[in-house]
């Protein structure tokens, strides 16, 4: 479908350099997403190399951001499985929470685990804001499609274990009005290589121990 110098060039821009093995999951990865796109709607990209950008470069750039190896990650409004488990793929130790009311889509996020053969995956299959917070206790909380910010950052205060942080990937407008959410410190919203309209916020609760 795609070899493995395209992957390579797709994700330069991101600062990102796959190994070998990494390389092979990401082409099972758009194998697999590319099939079961055909009955459930999973990603409006059709161009190989876009999804690897897109999907793999701009969920691992976050990594550049805000380190996530060895950390609790939980993942809401997952859908095809981004940006958690192209973080997992990058970064093995994470503990990975998947998060996404649609049940076809846990479903395909649960061949993905299991093809790729990934470990410390859990999928649960609900609304977020149907989930006990303190059930989760991450360190770190991420979100790519969600626009229930508001819910979100609520729900997302007591998810979030002592010094955690959430990583919003987000539009421009939305990244100034949730930077201006009372009650939490965030770093300046970081533009996505090769976009124009997409950034990344990264922020805590006010309340946490420096």
């Amino acid at each position: 479908m795609i070899d493995e110098t395209r992957i390579r060039a797709a994700l330069s821009p991101f600062g990102v350099s796959p190994s070998e093995e990494q390389i092979v999951q990401i082409g099972e990865y758009l194998r697999l997403l590319s099939r079961w796109n055909q009955t459930i709607s999973l990603t409006s990209l059709a161009d190989p190399e876009e999804m690897v950008g897109r999907h793999f470069g701009e969920s691992v750039y976050g990594s550049k951001l805000l380190p996530v190896e060895n950390c609790r990650l939980a993942d809401v409004g997952t859908g095809a499985g981004f940006p958690g488990l192209a973080l997992k793929i990058f970064y093995p130790t994470i503990q990975l929470v998947l998060i996404d009311s649609n049940k076809k889509k846990c479903a395909f996020l649960a061949e993905i685990v299991r093809i790729l053969a990934l470990s410390n995956v859990e999928i649960l299959a609900e609304r977020f804001d149907q989930i006990r917070p303190e059930k989760i206790a991450a360190n770190v909380i991420t979100s790519r499609a969600v626009g229930e910010f508001k819910s979100l950052l609520k729900w997302s205060r007591k998810a979030l274990s002592q010094r955690g942080h959430v990583i919003l990937w987000i539009g421009a407008e939305d990244s100034v009005r949730v930077s201006r959410t009372e009650g939490w410190n965030w770093q300046p919203a970081i533009r996505i290589p090769d976009s124009q309209r997409r950034f990344l916020l990264i922020g805590r609760p006010v309340d946490q121990s420096l």
